[in-house]
């Protein structure tokens, strides 16, 4: 804690509170969205496709339309789009509680999700133009409050759900108006040159210019393999819960989150710092994605093991579990924020926020593709328990090859990244105690 803490205070005050926003706005939403399929089902009493419509459009309104929040972070300043954003979410969030008919649910959901398109962007390209030479460091710091805000707010939902719907609803609308009249008062507002062409053809000039950066679209496409196997703590791995735990696979669940929020929460400084001090950036990532692949290598040994009675038989049957949970949480941590920096660095620091735009919504078309894949096999499975989990390593092994192909072939700008390095060992030794 005293490591954190003195990492927190080295950044300056801009950077400390975009990391105390991400807490809160990851708080408020976890809070939330977890239950929100129950609240439309049961307590709405809504048919299983009207509740998929509701959070498909959530999904869609957010994955596909980062790149639109990219360039508007851009063009009209980062703060600005932080600060819509969290204004569109607090309404979104509040109409949520309160409205019942289908089309009201749907334009709400529309709301939440392009909030997340238009502040989630700005925040990353904000945060690395602020911390300078220390992106990694602080993309590593920013993920440690993101991934608490993620483990807390799911247990503050489940405490106010006690209440009611609506007080859910409320207390992260709050949230995120608190967090508006803050970003208002005290963010800075940090804007680059007005763009060299206004209108709709400069935003396609805008786009052109990231699509014709061929190295930032390899590597874009190649870490597509990551973004599916991290989300397999929603879908994947719960599933393994409820088979391997009939009847208690909620609570198992729950203890899976634990322990891919506490591993990153609680390792992901040091995990940063170790990776630093003996690889090269990409040589990180390539790593950490092959640790990603290999910690479903538990379950694919052990299979479906019976579960048995008392709580030791119990444990040792979900240990594969566990452990699959922990080390994809580890790789994942490994990987963050190299990755992030790397979207800087191979930007050449020109439309950092349409860049991690377009970024955003090649992973999330990846994550829906993906997991439609991972579904299939999941059904095909019945017979064949470790068929997931072969399917899951390979996806890991082919990822981690072909980012380990762009470093190998330079495409990846390897000594462009290599002083960003150096002057976050010297940022590390001036930065005060």
């Amino acid at each position: 804690m005293k490591h954190l803490t003195r990492q927190f205070r080295s950044f300056d005050g801009s950077v400390r509170l975009l990391m105390v926003q991400q807490f809160t706005i990851n708080t408020a939403f976890y809070m939330l969205m977890p239950y929100l399929a129950v609240h439309l089902a049961d307590g709405l009493g809504m048919a299983a496709w009207a509740v998929g419509l509701v959070l498909g459009v959530r999904n869609f309104s957010q994955q596909g339309m980062f790149l639109l929040g990219g360039t508007l972070a851009d063009r009209l300043g980062c703060k600005r789009m932080i600060v819509a954003g969290c204004v569109l979410r607090t309404a979104g969030f509040g109409l949520l509680g309160f409205v019942q008919t289908l089309p009201a649910l749907i334009v709400a959901s529309a709301m939440t999700g392009f909030a997340g398109a238009l502040f989630n962007p700005a925040v990353r390209a904000y945060l690395a133009r602020e911390a300078g030479g220390r992106r990694v460091e602080a993309f590593a710091l920013f993920n440690v409050f993101y991934q608490v805000g993620m483990l807390v707010g799911p247990l503050i939902g489940l405490a106010l759900i006690a209440l009611d719907f609506r007080a859910v609803c409320t207390v992260a609308a709050l949230l995120f108006l608190g967090l508006t009249v803050v970003q208002i008062r005290a963010l800075p507002d940090r804007r680059d040159a007005e763009p060299a062409r206004a209108g709709v053809r400069g935003v396609l000039a805008d786009w052109r210019t990231v699509v014709a950066n061929r190295p930032f679209l390899l590597f874009s496409a190649a870490m597509i393999g990551s973004y599916v196997l991290s989300f397999q703590i929603y879908l994947a791995l719960p599933l393994q819960a409820h088979r391997a735990a009939p009847g208690s696979g909620d609570g198992v669940t729950t203890v899976l989150f634990a322990v891919s929020a506490g591993v990153a929460a609680a390792g992901q400084l040091r995990i940063t710092a170790w990776a630093r001090d003996r690889w090269s950036p990409q040589r990180a990532i390539v790593y950490g994605i092959a640790l990603m692949g290999g910690s479903f290598t538990p379950l694919l040994l052990a299979g479906t093991p019976p579960l048995g009675d008392g709580l030791i038989p119990r444990t040792v049957a979900l240990a594969p579990l566990l452990l699959a949970a922990g080390l994809l949480a580890l790789g994942t941590a490994l990987v963050y924020p190299f990755e992030m920096d790397t979207v800087v660095s191979l930007s050449g620091g020109r439309l950092v926020a349409t860049h991690y735009g377009l970024y955003n919504t090649v992973s999330g078309l990846g994550i829906t593709l993906g997991n439609l894949a991972i579904g299939a096999v999941w059904d095909a499975s019945a017979d064949q328990p470790r068929l997931p989990w072969l399917a899951l390593s390979a996806v890991g092994a082919c990822c981690a090859a072909a980012v380990a192909a762009l470093v190998r072939t330079g495409r990846l700008g390897a000594p462009e990244l290599r002083p960003a390095r150096v002057a976050l060992r010297v940022a590390d030794r001036q930065a005060p105690p």
